[in-house]
C-alpha cells in the first residue's frame, strides 16, 4: 500500500471495529482519509462506533451493505479474523482494491525498527519476554500488537530510540505487502486455523510473510528444530540466526547438553549464544528460567536469538530468564486446593500447545480440555495422554471427541459435561468434576486444545472463569 499519507481525499473502509479497526480509522481519517467503518453487530453491541462518529468518520453497523466497495474505493483495512470469503472482501478482490490489515498501516508510519514475532504456540510468552530483555539493555522496547498497545496507536508514538517489539497471528500477516521487520521470529508452526486458511500451506506462506521483505542486513531467527521453519531457509533474504534445543548449533543459540526429544533426564544443562565467529557466551543455566516447562526453554532461546539480534548483550539476559514469571491464561499457576496444583492454561487452543504443556509435569494431571470444533481428530494428543493424565473431564463441542482419544489412551476416568445454561456454569461443573478426580499431589490443568468461541467470548474470558471456579472450590 501507499504511505497513509497519500489517501487524502479518497475513499477507504475500515472492515471490523474493535481496537485495531478503531485506530486504523482514526490514523487514516487524521490524514485526510473519507473514511467509512463497517461492523456486522448491531449498533447497540458497538461502543466504538459513537467515538469515531464525534470524529467525522462514517459508521455502518449490522451487516455488510451492497454498495459498501465499489470503484472508488482506494484500500480496504480488514480486521485480521475477518474471513477473505465474506462479501466485501470478495468484492474488493474482484476489483482488484488493496486489501491490508492494520500491520501494513502502522509499518509504513513507524519510524522505529521493528521485530515480528509469529507462530502457532509461545508468541505472547516470547514476545513479552523479549520486551523485558530489551527493556533490561536499557533499548526502550513498545510492545504492542496483538498484546499491549494497538499497532497503529504504537506506531505513532514511536521514534527512532524504541524498539517496536510486535507478536503477529497469520491473519495478520497474510494481510501484509510492504512489512519488513529489523528482526523476525517464527517460533514454530502447528497445525491450526486451517477453517480460515483452509490448507497448511496457505497457513505456512501466511506465516513466511513475515521474512518476505527482509534484506541482508536484517535477522530471520528460526527454530532450528522445527520441520516447517526449516523449509524456509533457502528462501531467507535476511541474515539466519536459528535457535534449538536439540542440536549444538554452529552459530545461535542453542542448549548444551542438547536435549534428547521425547525423553525426560535431569542433566544439567547450560544456554549458549555462539556467534559468526565461533565465539561462545553462557547465558544462563536451564534451571535457572522462571517458567516450567521445556516449551518455554524453547521460548527462552528464541527470546535470547531476537534481543541479541537486535543489539543487546548476551550477558544481561539470564537475570531477565530467572525473573521473569509468565503472562495470564499460559501455565499460569492458580492455587493449592485439597493438596492438587491447578493451572490455567486456556490460551492451549491446538493439541500441540496442551501436549506441550502436558510435557511439564510430571505429577499425575487431571486434565480439563475441549471447546471449539475446528475438525481436528486430536490424534496428536495420544501418546502425551497415555502415561501423563490420569482422567481427563471434556467440554464443549469437541468433548466426545476427545474422550474417544481419552478411552484410546487408556485413561480410566473420563468425564463429558454436557452444555448447560451458562459457558460459565459448564466451566464450574468441570472444575469439580475434576476436583473429585485429584488426588494430592496431582495436577488439575485446563488446558483445552480447543479456541473458545463455542462457548465463550475469548480464551481470557475462559481462563478467569477457570480461575473462578478454582478459587470457589
Amino acid at each position: 500500500m501507499k504511505h497513509p499519507d497519500m489517501y487524502r481525499g479518497q475513499e477507504v473502509v475500515v472492515l471490523g471495529l474493535a481496537k485495531s479497526g478503531v485506530q486504523v480509522a482514526k490514523v487514516l481519517h487524521e490524514r485526510g482519509a473519507n473514511v467509512t467503518v463497517n461492523d456486522k453487530k448491531e449498533r447497540d453491541q458497538s461502543p466504538e462506533a459513537s467515538e469515531l462518529e464525534s470524529l467525522g468518520i462514517c459508521v455502518i453497523c449490522g451487516g455488510h451493505p451492497e454498495g459498501l466497495i465499489h470503484e472508488g474505493v482506494a484500500l480496504v483495512v480488514k480486521n485480521p479474523g475477518i474471513p477473505y470469503t465474506v462479501t466485501p472482501v470478495q468484492k474488493a478482490i474482484q476489483l482488484g482494491i488493496e486489501i491490508v490489515t492494520e500491520v501494513e498501516v502502522a509499518y509504513r508510519l513507524c519510524a522505529a525498527p521493528m521485530i515480528g514475532i509469529t507462530g502457532s504456540n509461545g508468541k505472547t510468552t516470547t514476545t513479552t519476554w523479549v520486551g523485558h530483555m530489551l527493556e533490561a539493555a536499557g533499548m526502550n522496547p513498545i510492545v504492542a500488537g496483538n498484546i499491549g498497545t494497538p499497532l497503529c496507536q504504537a506506531a505513532q508514538e514511536a521514534t527512532e530510540d524504541n524498539w517496536m517489539v510486535v507478536e503477529l497471528s497469520s491473519f495478520q500477516l497474510k494481510g501484509t505487502e510492504t512489512f519488513r521487520p529489523k528482526v523476525g521470529c517464527l517460533l514454530n508452526v502447528a497445525e491450526t486455523h486451517l477453517d480460515y486458511h483452509g490448507d497448511m500451506k496457505d497457513y505456512v506462506e501466511s506465516k513466511a510473510k513475515l521474512f518476505a521483505n527482509q534484506v541482508e542486513s536484517d535477522i530471520a531467527v528460526l527454530n532450528w528444530d522445527d520441520s516447517y521453519c526449516r523449509e524456509l531457509v533457502p528462501y531467507l533474504k535476511g541474515t539466519l540466526l536459528p535457535f534449538s534445543m536439540n542440536e549444538e548449533l554452529v552459530q545461535g543459540v542453542y542448549v548444551s547438553p542438547s536435549f534428547v526429544p521425547d525423553t525426560e533426564d535431569d542433566l544439567k544443562r547450560t544456554i549458549i549464544y555462539r556467534d559468526v565467529a565461533g565465539q561462545e557466551v553462557e547465558i544462563a543455566e536451564v534451571d535457572s528460567i522462571g517458567l516450567p516447562g521445556r516449551f518455554n526453554v524453547e521460548n527462552a532461546l528464541a527470546a535470547c536469538a531476537i534481543a541479541i539480534a537486535a543489539g543487546a548483550d548476551p550477558a544481561l539476559l539470564g537475570e531477565v530468564l530467572a525473573s521473569f514469571r509468565g503472562v495470564e491464561h499460559r501455565l499460569e499457576y492458580v492455587a493449592q486446593k485439597g493438596g492438587a496444583a491447578y493451572y490455567n492454561n486456556s490460551k492451549a487452543t491446538n493439541s500441540k500447545a496442551t501436549s506441550m504443556a502436558l510435557t511439564s509435569f510430571r505429577q499425575p494431571v487431571v486434565l480439563i480440555a475441549g471447546g471449539l470444533d475446528r475438525g481436528s481428530d486430536y490424534m496428536e494428543l495420544l501418546p502425551v495422554l497415555s502415561g501423563r493424565v490420569k482422567a481427563m473431564v471434556a467440554l464443549g463441542e469437541t468433548r466426545d471427541k476427545l474422550a474417544r482419544i481419552a478411552e484410546m489412551a487408556g485413561l480410566k476416568h473420563i468425564v463429558t459435561v454436557d452444555n448447560g445454561d451458562s459457558a460459565a456454569d459448564v466451566l464450574q461443573v468441570a472444575v469439580r468434576e475434576a476436583s473429585a478426580l485429584a488426588e494430592e499431589g496431582d495436577i488439575v490443568l485446563l488446558s483445552p486444545a480447543c479456541a473458545s468461541w463455542d462457548m465463550f467470548t475469548s480464551y481470557e474470558e475462559r481462563g478467569r472463569i477457570f480461575k473462578e471456579a478454582v478459587h470457589n472450590l
